[in-house]
């Protein structure tokens, strides 16, 4: 049976809700281990349950999260955390800086996925035009099998069908690439600040923050916007940490109007399948048996 889809946004929220529920304990004075303990008995998350478990036989909160992450949603909570402990910063800080993060990704998401829901609802339905075409054609006296008997009608009906299935898979692709959720904009910055609450120079917290993103599996972030901003608040001596914050925020605010941006031409990207494949289909698979089916009864008459 296939399970039905989660809601927009749900998964990042509950992390976030989670990373939430844990800077509040630890501010409270919980050390780590005891915030996990505390958040995997009431239940909070399936993750708490697992970084509890983990911790039996684990040291290091941050390896117990690494080690329990399936998700590049909880891989960005334990880079945060890991950043957080080797630069010495507080890690309700960095849980909450992580949290604001992931809500931003989720509402995106959910926006998005509003903006697709009638392009991607289009797309299904005019996908399977050409088949109901065919039927349609059958109802109303087109012989499809006998079709086939004919080098025309074979040609007819084989190049419909391969130009339905290319259709669906365009369609497809094209709606996949509209919802696909890269990492949140603005995660460099905000992990760099992270660092830098910890007392740590700006290098420093950079090599922390790539060291800790390789050992997650997230990969090399893209620091070319946090670069700027710190070449800005060396040569203003202003705060570094506050600007990559500034920074981050007005990155996935970029990042939310993109992707509705994305989301509103994906209707207009669809008429390009839709002509070159599946209206050729439907006259192939619909109108040319028909065809073929009068041309054939109207030779055996005469």
């Amino acid at each position: 049976m296939r399970r039905p889809r989660a809601p927009a946004g749900a998964q990042p929220d509950a992390v976030a809700a989670l990373a939430e529920s844990l800077a509040v304990l630890l501010d409270a004075g919980l050390p780590p281990r005891s915030a996990w303990e505390a958040t995997a008995g009431y239940g909070a998350h399936p993750l708490a349950d697992r970084v509890a478990n983990t911790l039996r036989h684990q040291l290091s909160c941050a390896s117990a999260l690494l080690q329990a992450a399936d998700t590049d949603d909880v891989r960005m909570l334990a880079v945060a955390w890991r950043v957080a402990e080797r630069a010495g910063a507080p890690l309700g800080h960095a849980l909450r800086a992580m949290a604001e993060t992931l809500r931003d990704a989720a509402e995106t998401e959910r926006e998005v996925d509003v903006a697709l829901s009638g392009p991607r609802a289009t797309a299904r339905l005019v996908s399977w035009l050409p088949a109901v075409g065919a039927v349609l054609a059958g109802a109303l006296g087109a012989d499809l099998v006998g079709a086939l008997g004919s080098a025309p009608g074979a040609i007819s009906v084989g190049a419909g069908v391969l130009l339905m299935l290319a259709g669906r898979w365009w369609m497809r692709a094209l709606v996949t690439c509209a919802v696909a959720r890269p990492l949140p904009q603005g995660l460099a910055e905000e992990l760099i600040a992270v660092g830098l609450a910890g007392g740590v120079s700006i290098g420093a917290a950079r090599e922390i923050v790539r060291e800790a993103a390789e050992e997650s599996g997230l990969g090399s972030l893209d620091e070319r916007g946090a670069a700027r901003v710190l070449r800005l608040a060396s040569a203003a001596g202003a705060p570094a940490g506050e600007l990559l914050t500034a920074a981050a925020r007005q990155q996935r605010r970029t990042a939310r109007a993109e992707g509705r941006r994305r989301a509103t031409t994906l209707g207009v990207r669809l008429m390009v399948p839709v002509g070159a494949c599946v209206l050729p289909s439907f006259v192939l698979l619909a109108v040319a048996p028909l065809v073929l089916s009068l041309l054939s009864s109207t030779t055996a008459g005469l």
